[in-house]
């Protein structure tokens, strides 16, 4: 356990969860599915089974520190990694691991996002545990994969090779396919969903940062002197504005010849529309999600999230999404959702800053 530690990316703003995710506080640090846990909260305490608390870490935007001091004030100032600029998931793994290798040159590290939802604890922790345990022997970079239910377009797909042992050798990585291709993926059942949780030693990853991503590496070396220091923050600042913006998909995930994936049957979701939080949330006997005051007549397979201070009352509506979070309301059919990224850019190009 004390070799162990974990990378949680909590920078993001999900605009696809507008209103609810605003810039100013976006979803992963809300109560999402009304547990009482932000979704950060949830990612910590699910890692505190698997890691010493001091050994994990969270990579945000420098705009939400406080929130994240705030939503866990037992972690120290060390373990919050703030990024001036967001520059995607490869510079913020590397920031990370730059760090916990000066710490612990030994260390196993998981990676995941703070805004998933992983509904079969026991199962996510026995999955993790054989992953490290063979990241801990092997130059192997692991991801989960999760069993596609359906066709989707906001996943990436990872094709393996099927042979006899439980860890598959990768064979490609297609980061979210159009619904054509999504269609054969599924059909030819050897695709499986990139999770984007990710499970390595920290010196095999270093290592493809430096064959993969070398323009990274030469950035983050200048700063070998200062990482866990008072000096950090600085550096960073100046190195951020640098680094190439790349995810650690396209950068190294799918260029690495010593990717794994490990089938894991978790009750995923990454949560990251509209329908994915209806498709997990518990239903009414008409096929409603309902977080708040909400009174509905006639009305059918709908996900209301308004505030609890406010009575909604809904009258024949069917597969639709009512959200309401500060000062917007969204009315939108369900399968209309892609279109929430449309609405947010109105709202900021024809109403303003107040409103995103």
């Amino acid at each position: 356990m004390q070799q162990t530690y974990a990378i949680i990316m909590a920078g993001g703003i999900g605009t696809r969860f507008w209103p609810f995710s605003r810039v100013s506080n976006p979803k992963q640090f809300h109560d999402v599915l009304g547990v009482g846990e932000s979704m950060l909260q949830m990612t910590v305490n699910r890692f505190k089974k698997l890691c010493a608390p001091e050994n994990i870490f969270i990579v945000t935007n420098s705009d939400y520190r406080d929130l994240v001091k705030q939503q866990i004030p037992y972690l120290s100032e060390n373990q919050i990694l703030c990024e001036p600029i967001g520059r995607n998931t490869a510079p913020a793994i590397a920031y990370a691991a730059y760090k916990i290798n000066q710490i612990n040159p030994k260390a196993n590290i998981i990676v995941a996002p703070a805004d998933h939802v992983i509904l079969k604890q026991e199962a996510f922790e026995e999955r993790i545990k054989k992953a490290l345990a063979a990241a801990s022997k092997s130059d192997v970079l692991i991801t989960l994969g999760i069993t596609p239910s359906r066709p989707d377009t906001n996943y990436g797909y990872i094709q393996y090779l099927e042979e006899g042992k439980e860890l598959k050798k990768v064979k490609t990585f297609t980061e979210k396919p159009n619904l054509e291709i999504a269609q054969v993926f599924l059909e030819s059942g050897d695709f499986v969903w990139n999770a984007g949780i990710f499970i390595w030693n920290v010196q095999s990853i270093l290592k493809a940062f430096y064959e993969f991503l070398p323009e990274i590496t030469e950035i983050f070396d200048e700063g070998i002197p200062v990482f866990n220091t008072d000096q950090e923050a600085a550096f960073i600042n100046r190195a951020y504005s640098h680094c190439r913006n790349i995810s650690i998909d396209y950068g190294i995930m799918e260029k690495a010849n010593n990717v794994y994936m490990l089938p894991s049957n978790l009750g995923w979701s990454d949560l990251g529309t509209w329908n994915s939080l209806y498709a997990i949330g518990d239903k009414d006997a008409q096929g409603n999600v309902i977080d708040g005051e909400v009174m509905l007549y006639e009305t059918t397979n709908c996900i209301v999230k308004t505030p609890k201070d406010r009575l909604v009352v809904v009258d024949g509506l069917n597969d639709f999404i009512i959200a309401e979070y500060d000062n917007v309301l969204m009315i939108c059919p369900k399968q209309d959702e892609q279109r929430v990224k449309d609405f947010l850019a109105d709202a900021k190009n024809k109403k303003g800053q107040n409103f995103i």
